[in-house]
């Protein structure tokens, strides 16, 4: 190396990094084996149809279930599964809050279960559930409870988000507000790995694919 040249930097760990990824029901493959990468600032996009194991990619990555084979890692650290579910904020098909709680309950709740310091009044107005404080999550429609959980994930500080078909149950404007809660994660150098069933819907921001079969 020529005097005063400076050494290149090393290239960064990627976020998250699965290597012969596969999980099996019964002995019947659900999926895999996978290999991808998914670095800081960017998003990945899960398509397949019903059955491909869409949703249990996310809730292997989420630490919910246990890999059948091959390996995770985090910054290029493998990982349990115990510190996949602490490192990563997971949305699924459920809304995952209580219908006895209020909304606003709900994300005092969480607020504090994750040490945030995102005001949780704020956190619900930006969803468009300004108004719907002391409204049970209960009694909120389909499309509203979606709105909270996605106020939920807003208070979470991993930098890691997974969302199983986050467009579910949303109308245009519901749409417009996973975009862009997606573009302003992705911003902030965390990263998105989403499932939808096709291209009707995607990430606003550049992205990969992994089609599951």
């Amino acid at each position: 190396m020529a005097p005063g040249m400076a050494s290149p930097l090393p290239d960064p760990q990627p976020l998250l990094e699965c290597r012969g990824l596969g999980f099996a029901r019964n002995e019947e493959r659900v999926f895999g084996p996978l290999d991808f990468r998914l670095d800081a600032g960017e998003a990945l996009q899960v398509l397949g149809g019903n059955g491909a194991g869409k949703t249990t990619l996310l809730r292997v990555l989420a630490g919910l279930l246990p890999a059948g084979s091959g390996e995770v890692r985090v910054e290029g650290r493998p990982v349990d599964r115990d510190h996949l579910a602490r490192g990563s904020a997971f949305l699924g098909h459920l809304p995952g809050h209580k219908g006895e709680l209020t909304a606003l309950e709900n994300l005092r709740f969480t607020a504090a279960m994750q040490g945030s310091a995102v005001d949780p009044e704020a956190a619900l107005a930006s969803v468009g559930l300004a108004g719907h404080e002391d409204t049970l999550a209960r009694r909120l429609s389909a499309g509203q409870n979606k709105r909270l959980a996605l106020a939920r994930l807003g208070l979470s500080p991993a930098r890691l988000w997974l969302l199983d078909e986050p467009y579910a149950n949303l109308d245009l404007d519901g749409i417009a507000l996973v975009n862009a809660l997606v573009t302003a994660h992705v911003a902030a150098g965390g990263s998105v790995l989403l499932t939808t069933h096709g291209a009707y819907a995607a990430p606003p921001v550049p992205h990969h694919v992994l089609e599951l079969r």
